[in-house]
């Protein structure tokens, strides 16, 4: 009985085990049926979404008129371009010689300057020499004039003398 009882369990046991991995499988089998469902729901949205043969036709023709209206905008962006660069490249060379033209004027009045600047230092220099022996010559012909009003002082005071010694005569 014991045996007969063990050999049932392991019937129980066996069948059990056998029960658990049909149900295992028939998990599975349920996963897998879903995401064959959701694939081709999937599938079937896209279909419906996705664009005719002549919408694409389409779309490709527009797509490639915007394309050649964008490369004869670029065309005519890039002459803008090259116009405004030629503008610039002439504006600055011509910047460029008035600069050059500038610093010259500059340097030929800066030499100028200079040049009137030693003529001013000699003139002075001359001028304050001059200054010098003018004033010494009025030195000098101030004592002269003096001697002269004392010489003709005493001439005066000798002819006043000669005078009154001739009358006295």
């Amino acid at each position: 009985m014991e045996a007969d009882f063990s050999e049932m369990r392991n019937e129980l046991q066996s069948r059990d085990a056998l029960w658990r991995r049909i149900q295992l499988e028939c998990q599975q089998l349920r996963t897998e049926l879903l995401k064959i469902r959701e694939y081709k729901d999937m599938q079937e949205i896209q279909i419906m979404h996705q664009p005719s043969c002549v919408q694409l036709t389409e779309q490709l023709e527009n797509k490639n008129a915007e394309l050649l209206l964008l490369a004869q905008n670029q065309e005519y962006q890039r002459e803008e371009l090259n116009k405004i660069r030629n503008h610039l490249y002439r504006e600055e060379q011509s910047h460029r010689s008035e600069q050059e033209r500038m610093k010259t004027e500059i340097s030929d009045l800066t030499e100028k300057l200079h040049q009137k600047e030693i003529t001013i230092a000699t003139i002075m220099e001359k001028a304050s020499l001059l200054q010098r022996q003018l004033k010494m010559e009025l030195e000098i012909k101030d004592k002269l004039l003096a001697k002269q009003q004392l010489l003709d002082f005493r001439y005066k005071v000798i002819k006043s003398e000669n005078t009154h010694l001739k009358e006295m005569v």
